[in-house]
């Protein structure tokens, strides 16, 4: 008995292990600076080395197989771009892919030395949060905010992706 998945249905299963694999390893991030914070500030040169390589080498990844995937659905299945739960999932990997790119990869490049300083000028001391530079918090805190929303938006897209309001 041959197999009896489709181009399609294979699309599909490439489409949805993207999303899971490459930005399901992002929620991930919202813990790892508190749970750091918590065993030592020393921990964090290796949230932010780990916050690039999910970034890096999980989430765009994941984002060109979830577009190129998606372009391919979208021809065989009929489906029309114009329908607001097309468009409104594109725009939102689109954003996804922008923020990833343009905030928190460099970001994660700038407070890695930033940190790297701070524990080195700490010597055997312990770091707290209010010992860390004040540009360190700054941006640390943007990208908990940030963070947050990414994640309200890939939740939002998986929504529209499953239930296609208008359709029906």
């Amino acid at each position: 008995m041959p197999l009896a998945v489709t181009n399609y249905d294979f699309s599909v299963f490439l489409h949805v292990t993207a999303v899971v694999v490459g930005f399901g390893a992002t929620f991930s991030e919202s813990v790892m600076f508190p749970v750091a914070m918590k065993m030592s500030a020393r921990h964090l040169p290796y949230v932010h080395r780990l916050q690039l390589v999910l970034n890096q080498f999980f989430a765009l990844p994941a984002l060109v197989v979830v577009a190129a995937s998606g372009i391919y659905q979208m021809d065989e299945g009929g489906w029309h771009y114009g329908d607001f739960w097309v468009s409104g999932t594109i725009t939102i990997l689109i954003v996804i892919g922008l923020t990833n790119v343009f905030f928190f990869i460099p970001t994660d490049h700038r407070l890695l030395p930033v940190i790297q300083r701070a524990i080195a000028d700490a010597g055997d001391r312990e770091l707290q949060l209010a010992d860390l530079p004040p540009e360190y918090q700054r941006w640390g805190r943007a990208e908990g905010i940030v963070g947050s929303l990414m994640g309200i938006l890939l939740v939002a897209a998986v929504f529209l992706m499953i239930t296609k309001p208008g359709l029906g």
